[in-house]
C-alpha cells in the first residue's frame, strides 16, 4: 500500500515551512508535478529595474498532485520573497492554473496564500492579475470545481490576497492566519494611530486573526498550526463543499445587510463576540484558549449564514 502521508510531517509548523514544504507537507507523497517551474526561469521584468533580486519561480508554485489518492490542482505563495506579493508572472502562474481547472471541471483546486498584496514595483500589472485571478477563479467555481483557500503563513492574506480568499469555496485558518485587506500599517498611515494602532498586536490579531474570521464567518475551520491539520481540514472541507448559483450569492448579500444591523455599532472585535453571545469572561478568553476549546465555542457563537462558501 503506498504512503499518501509522510509521518514526518506529522507536527511540523505551517507558519515555519516554505511555500515547497507546505505543497510536501500537503499533499500525497511524491505526487506533486509543478508546472513553469524554476528551470524555466520565469521571473518578473520589473523587479530589475529597482535593482532588487528576482527568483527563478516568481514565489509562486503551481502544479497538479494528488490528495488522498483523488486529482488536486494546489498554488502556494513564497511569502518570504517580496512578502508574497502578487506581480505579472507571479500572478498569472495562478490565472493559468485556475483557468486550467475550469477546463478540467472536475479537479479542485488548493491555493495555500501568503501575501501581503500587489508589489508597489509593479502596481498596475499587479492589480490586473488580481482581477485576472478573481476573474478566472469565479469561472472556476461556476462550473463546479471547489477553490479551497489554506491561510496560516508569516505574510498572512492581505489586499488582493484578501479578496481572492473571500471568492474561494471555503477557507481555513491558523492562529497565525491573518485575512484582511487594508494591513494594520496601511491603515495606520491613511487613518492615524488613534483609529489602529499597527503596533498593538493584540488589536491586529483580534481584528484579523484567524479565531475573529472564524467567528465572523470569514473563514469555516480554524485549526492548529500544523501541516497535518491543514492536510485533514482540506480533506473535510473538499467532501463538503455546496453549489455556487444565484440563491447562494442573494442569501450571502442578505447576510451582509444583517451583519451591518447586528455590528454596526461595535468598537472593538470583542464588542462582536460579545453580540454573538460571548459571555464577558469567554470574550476576554477567546484570544488565549486553545484550538479545541476555541473549536467548540465557535461552533457555538459563529454568525449564522447561507454565505457563498
Amino acid at each position: 500500500m503506498s504512503i499518501t502521508f509522510d509521518p514526518s510531517m506529522t507536527s511540523a509548523s505551517w507558519y515555519e515551512a516554505s511555500a515547497r514544504q507546505r505543497i510536501d507537507g500537503l499533499v500525497d507523497v511524491g505526487t506533486f508535478v509543478e508546472f513553469v517551474g524554476p528551470a524555466e526561469r520565469e521571473m518578473s521584468p520589473h523587479l530589475s529595474l529597482f535593482d532588487l533580486p528576482r527568483q527563478f519561480d516568481d514565489g509562486m508554485i503551481v502544479g497538479r498532485a494528488m490528495l488522498d489518492g483523488s486529482p488536486v490542482f494546489v498554488a502556494a505563495q513564497e511569502g518570504r520573497f517580496m512578502g508574497g506579493a502578487f506581480g505579472e508572472v507571479h500572478g498569472a502562474k495562478l490565472t493559468g492554473l485556475l483557468r486550467a481547472a475550469r477546463d478540467a471541471r472536475s479537479v479542485p483546486v488548493l491555493i495555500l496564500f501568503d501575501t501581503g498584496g500587489v508589489r508597489l514595483q509593479e502596481a498596475n500589472a499587479g492589480e490586473l492579475a488580481i482581477a485576472e485571478i478573481m476573474r478566472a477563479l469565479v469561472d472556476a467555481r461556476a462550473v463546479g470545481v471547489p477553490v479551497i483557500g489554506l491561510i496560516g503563513g508569516r505574510a498572512g492574506c492581505y489586499g488582493g490576497g484578501g479578496l481572492l480568499a473571500a471568492c474561494c469555496t471555503a477557507l481555513a485558518v491558523s492562529e497565525q492566519g491573518r485575512i484582511s485587506v487594508s494591513g494594520p500599517e496601511v491603515i495606520e498611515t491613511n487613518r492615524g494611530v488613534d483609529e489602529f494602532d499597527s503596533k498593538d498586536r493584540g488589536l491586529v490579531w483580534r481584528t484579523m486573526g484567524g479565531k475573529h474570521r472564524r467567528l465572523t464567518g470569514g473563514a469555516e475551520r480554524f485549526i492548529d498550526d500544523t501541516l497535518s491539520g491543514f492536510r485533514r481540514v482540506t480533506l473535510e472541507l473538499l467532501a463538503s463543499h455546496h453549489a455556487f448559483d444565484l440563491d447562494v450569492l442573494e442569501a450571502e448579500q442578505a447576510r451582509l445587510d444583517n451583519r451591518i444591523a447586528a455590528f454596526g455599532a461595535c468598537d472593538d472585535a470583542r464588542d462582536i463576540w460579545r453580540a454573538l453571545g460571548a459571555t464577558e469572561a469567554e470574550a476576554d478568553a477567546i484570544p488565549e484558549i486553545s484550538g479545541d476549546a476555541f473549536t467548540k465555542l465557535a461552533d457555538r457563537l459563529q454568525e449564522m449564514r447561507n454565505d457563498v462558501r
